[in-house]
C-alpha cells in the first residue's frame, strides 16, 4: 500500500458552480519529495487538504471517493488524528504562529499533545530549520524567513511522517528560499520525510524534488518523474506554468521535446557546450553626462527605530540617503529583514524618521499627517486584500476620487477599469477574486488615486509564473501612470526586465545603488546582499557569454552568433574557391 492514496476523488464547496476537485486520483509512496503544480485556481490547495482532514471536516462540501493517509481512512477519522502523520506549512503562514515567544510557539503542538518532552521537541525542531539561540526572542521580532522557519519548525516537533508545505518561497528571498528548501531536503533524505510542495518555481523543483504532479482543471493530469515532467515544456506552457528558464531555452533553440532537455544549470552548462557560443568581449562605452532631473523624493541620513517589548530600540534604518527622480523605476532589493518596507512607509509619510528628513516634492513629512501626502504617494500593499474597503472592485476604485471630491470621476474609474482588465469582474468583491485578479485590482485602486509615485510591496508574491508575467506587465505600463515607481521585491526576474535603477539593501542600509548591469555582474554583492540572479543570468556567467537578463535575451544571442559564424564561414570558403580560381592565372603571369 502506498503511504497516500486519493481515489475517485470529487469535492465541491458549498455555493460553488463547478468542484473543486473533479475525479482526482494519485498515490504517493514513503520517502519521496513531490512537487504539485498547477495554474492559479487548479486545485493544488484543495487537493493537499484532503491529506490533513480539513477537507471535509473543517472545509465542508460535497465529497466522494476515497483517501488513505498511512493507513487512516481520512473521512472516517478527525483532523486530530491525522495531525501527528500529516504536518502542513500554509501559505500564510503567519497565522500558524500562535504564541509570543519562538520555543514556546515550536513545542506548541507537542505540548497539546501531552507529550512531556514538549520543550525537548521543540528545541530539536528549531535546530532542524536553523533557528539556534532564537529561543526566547518574541515573533515580532523575527524576520519574514525566520517566521517561515519557524511555522516549519512548529509542523515538524511532532515528527510527522508527510510535511506539506504551501508555496515554500513565495515571500523569501533567494537566500532564505534555498535555506528552506535545504532543510526540506535533508528532511526528506535523512529521517525519510514524505515532502510534498505546493510550488512555481520549477528551478527549485529540478533541484530538489524527485516526481512533479501536474494539476489543471481541477484535476490530476499527470505524474512523472522530475526530468521527465519539466521537459514536456508545450504541455506545460499551454497550462500557463514556466519550466526552468534553461529547459525553456533549450527548447526554443532545438526545438526538441524529452529527456535530453537539461533542467539545472549544471546539465545546461554542458549542454550548452556543444553551441560553441563565442566569448563576449563588451565595448567600452564613452560615459554620457547625467542629465539633471526633477526631485521628488529626498532622503537625507535618515534613521529609524522601533521599540521592542523590553524598551530596547531595535534599529531598522541606519543613516539612508536617497533621491529619488522624475523617471524612476526602481526596484529595492535585499533579503527579508533589510529595510525595505520600512523605507517605503517613510516615504508616504505613514512613519516618520528618528533622525533626519524625508522630503516629498520638498515637503517634509513631519510637518504634516499622511493624508496630506496621498495625493502625491501611493502605497500598494503586500497583501491585496488590504486595499479592499467597500463590497466591489468599482467602488473600491471609485473611493478615494469620491472622497477628494474628484471631477469627472467616473470618466477616471471607466479609463482605469478598462486599462487594467477589469470591466466583467468590477461587481465582485475583492477579497473573493483569485490572487490575480487581486493584485490587478489592487494596482488599479492605486493608478486611480493619479500620484506622482506609486510603492508596491512585493507585488507579484504568490502568484503562479504566468499570473507573475501577466502581472509584470500591468507593472510595465506603470511608467505611463506616474512620475516614478517603487517596487520592493525578490522577484529576481522582474527587476532584471523591469528596473532602470536598482537598490540593494542590506540590514538597514544602502550598500549600492545602480543599474541592472552593475548590480547582475558584481557576484561579490549579490552574494553579500543574499540575493541570486535569474538562472539563465546564471548559466551565460558560467558559459563566459554575454550576460543574459532573459530567456529571449539568450536566445536572440546564440541565434545571431550562429548567423555571423555562418556569415563568416561563408565568406571563408568563398575567398578560398576564389584563390584557387586565381592560381593558373598568376602562375602564367610568374611565367612570363
Amino acid at each position: 500500500m502506498s503511504l497516500i492514496e486519493i481515489d475517485h476523488v470529487t469535492f465541491q464547496y458549498p455555493g460553488a458552480a463547478a468542484p473543486s476537485l473533479n475525479d482526482v486520483s494519485l498515490t504517493i509512496e514513503q520517502g519521496d519529495f513531490v512537487a504539485i503544480m498547477g495554474g492559479n485556481g487548479s486545485g493544488k490547495t484543495t487537493m493537499c487538504k484532503l491529506l490533513n482532514g480539513l477537507i471535509p471536516h473543517y472545509y465542508v462540501g460535497d465529497i466522494e471517493g476515497e483517501i488513505i493517509v498511512d493507513g487512516i481512512k481520512t473521512l472516517e477519522r478527525k483532523v486530530t488524528d491525522l495531525s501527528q502523520s500529516v504536518g502542513y506549512v500554509y501559505q500564510d503562514f503567519e497565522n500558524q504562529l500562535v504564541r509570543a515567544k519562538v520555543i514556546e510557539d515550536a513545542s506548541y503542538s507537542p505540548l497539546n499533545f501531552g507529550h512531556m518532552d514538549y520543550l525537548d521537541r521543540g528545541k530539536k525542531a528549531l535546530e532542524k530549520v536553523g533557528l539556534v539561540g532564537k529561543d526566547d526572542e518574541y515573533i515580532w521580532e523575527l524576520s519574514g524567513g525566520q517566521k517561515h522557519l519557524l511555522a516549519l519548525a512548529g509542523a515538524v516537533s511532532l515528527e510527522p511522517k508527510i510535511l506539506i508545505v504551501d508555496e515554500p518561497v513565495a515571500q523569501l528571498d533567494p537566500q532564505h528560499a534555498k535555506e528552506l528548501y535545504d532543510v526540506l531536503k535533508f528532511l526528506n533524505e535523512k529521517e525519510d520525510t514524505t515532502v510534498i510542495v505546493i510550488e512555481h518555481h520549477t528551478e527549485f523543483v529540478a533541484e530538489y524534488c524527485k516526481n512533479v504532479v501536474l494539476m489543471a482543471d481541477s484535476r490530476v493530469l499527470w505524474k512523472k518523474e522530475v526530468k521527465e515532467g519539466l521537459t514536456r515544456v508545450s504541455e506545460m506552457r499551454e497550462r500557463d506554468i514556466f519550466p526552468p528558464q534553461v529547459t525553456q531555452a533549450a527548447h526554443v533553440l532545438s526545438q526538441k521535446e524529452g529527456r535530453m532537455l537539461p533542467i539545472n544549470l549544471e546539465e545546461a552548462a554542458n549542454y550548452f557546450q556543444t553551441y560553441q557560443i563565442p566569448e563576449y568581449k563588451p565595448t567600452i562605452l564613452e560615459a554620457k553626462p547625467k542629465q539633471v532631473k526633477e526631485k521628488l523624493v529626498e532622503i537625507q541620513s535618515v534613521d529609524f527605530s522601533y521599540k521592542m517589548i523590553t524598551r530596547e530600540k531595535k534599529k531598522i534604518l541606519n543613516g539612508i540617503d536617497l533621491t529619488v527622480h522624475k523617471g524612476d523605476r526602481i526596484a529595492l532589493v535585499g533579503n527579508n529583514g533589510a529595510g525595505k518596507s520600512t523605507l517605503m512607509r517613510l516615504m508616504t509619510a505613514l512613519d516618520k524618521p528618528e533622525t533626519g528628513d524625508v522630503l516629498l516634492k520638498g515637503q517634509n513629512t513631519k510637518s504634516a499627517s499622511p493624508e496630506k501626502f496621498a495625493d502625491l504617494v501611493t502605497y500598494i500593499y503586500q497583501n491585496p486584500e488590504e486595499m479592499f474597503i467597500d463590497d466591489s472592485i468599482k467602488a473600491d476604485i471609485e473611493y478615494f476620487l469620491k472622497a477628494r471630491d474628484k471631477e469627472n470621476y467616473s470618466e477616471i474609474v471607466e479609463r482605469i477599469l478598462e486599462l487594467f482588465h477589469l470591466k466583467e469582474i468590477q461587481d465582485r468583491d475583492g477579497r473573493l477574486l483569485s490572487g490575480g485578479q487581486q493584485r490587478r485590482a489592487s494596482l488599479a485602486i492605486g493608478v486611480a488615486m493619479e500620484p506622482s509615485l506609486i510603492l508596491l510591496d512585493e507585488p507579484t508574491a504568490n502568484l503562479d509564473i504566468g499570473t507573475r508575467k501577466h502581472i509584470a506587465r500591468f507593472i510595465q505600463s506603470l511608467k505611463d501612470q506616474a512620475e516614478a515607481v517603487i517596487i520592493a521585491t525578490h522577484d529576481m526576474q522582474l527587476v532584471a526586465e523591469w528596473a532602470n535603477r536598482i537598490i540593494v539593501m542590506r540590514n538597514g542600509q544602502i550598500i549600492h545603488d545602480g543599474n541592472r548591469e552593475t548590480v547582475f555582474s558584481n557576484k561579490a554583492l549579490l552574494d553579500q546582499a543574499g540575493l541570486t540572479p535569474p538562472q539563465i543570468m546564471e548559466l551565460t556567467r558560467a558559459l563566459g557569454t554575454k550576460l543574459a537578463y532573459s530567456v529571449e535575451d539568450f536566445v536572440a544571442y546564440v541565434n545571431e552568433s550562429k548567423e555571423e559564424e555562418a556569415i563568416s564561414g561563408t565568406n571563408q570558403r568563398t575567398s578560398r574557391d576564389v584563390e584557387e580560381i586565381q592560381e593558373p592565372y598568376k602562375e602564367a603571369a610568374r611565367l612570363h
